[in-house]
């Protein structure tokens, strides 16, 4: 049975859940704007905008004291913050705006620590087509609604599933080119690749065993603050390509058995891109 929700988190589900009705309301909308000549873009751009208003209301209005770093209106509140919310009100954009019921609204919470370090202590991620509640808080677990998650524990490259995104084209070309050849050597080893373009459900997803590892290079704070708690907590090993726990624009994260394994993978890619 999953513990009870902590205040954090519950004012965390209730914002993304208000948010959510809203979203599924436009979502609906948009499937019905794929016909038209103009096109959803710029529906789904104001949908974003919207849920990201509604989030931020909710959230200052329970914790006022708190900071902010948001997709769309970047960083609020006090430089010297000690709480401070991450958000992406609407990951997988692109699937959105297509249809495609493949998206989610991420909350992190970071606290800054005596020493000046930073931590994830909650997260949420919330995929409202499916009604899949992703959460967890630091210290004590991952859950999916109310079952507790586990990282899968597969040990064989050529069992695994793994996750990633792929650069857009107006991705600097070094970026493009460890894509490749990361992508290169994994295809032939491992038993698929799968891109579903939402960062923050292909680290749910890994910390529900879906997904056996994931990797990125190029995403941004709100996409992973949330799913690396989650990864964590469900027993993965989240880290950037150079093994560090502090992880920046480039993720790398699997089971214990798996993360060293796509690690070098992906290391080597890094590396053949900074000498081409």
């Amino acid at each position: 049975m999953a513990p009870r929700l902590s205040a954090h988190l519950t004012i965390m589900a209730n914002a993304a859940q208000r948010a959510a009705k809203q979203l599924l309301r436009d979502f609906n909308e948009v499937e019905q704007l794929q016909v038209s000549i103009k096109g959803p873009s710029d529906f789904v751009s104001q949908a974003d905008l919207k849920a990201e208003a509604m989030i931020k209301q909710d959230l200052n209005k329970a914790r006022p004291g708190y900071a902010f770093l948001m997709e769309e209106s970047g960083a609020s509140g006090s430089d010297n913050w000690t709480w401070r919310w991450v958000v992406d009100p609407l990951d997988g954009t692109t699937n959105f705006l297509h249809g495609m019921p493949h998206w989610a609204i991420s909350i992190g919470l970071e606290r800054r620590l005596p020493d000046g370090g930073i931590e994830v202590a909650a997260g949420v991620i919330y995929a409202p087509a499916t009604d899949e509640m992703f959460w967890a808080e630091k210290g004590s677990g991952a859950f999916m609604n109310d079952r507790r998650l586990r990282v899968s524990a597969r040990r064989d490259l050529s069992q695994a599933v793994f996750a990633t995104g792929i650069p857009f084209a107006v991705a600097p070309a070094r970026q493009r080119f460890a894509f490749a050849r990361t992508l290169g050597t994994l295809m032939p080893q491992v038993a698929g690749i799968r891109r579903f373009g939402a960062a923050a459900l292909d680290l749910a997803w890994v910390a529900a065993g879906r997904f056996d590892g994931y990797w990125e290079i190029g995403v941004k704070p709100w996409d992973i603050s949330a799913g690396i708690l989650l990864v964590r907590e469900a027993g993965g090993y989240v880290t950037d390509p150079a093994g560090s726990d502090q992880v920046g624009a480039e993720v790398v994260c699997a089971n214990p058995h798996l993360h060293p394994k796509l690690l070098e993978a992906v290391a080597d890619g890094i590396a053949a891109a900074g000498t081409a």
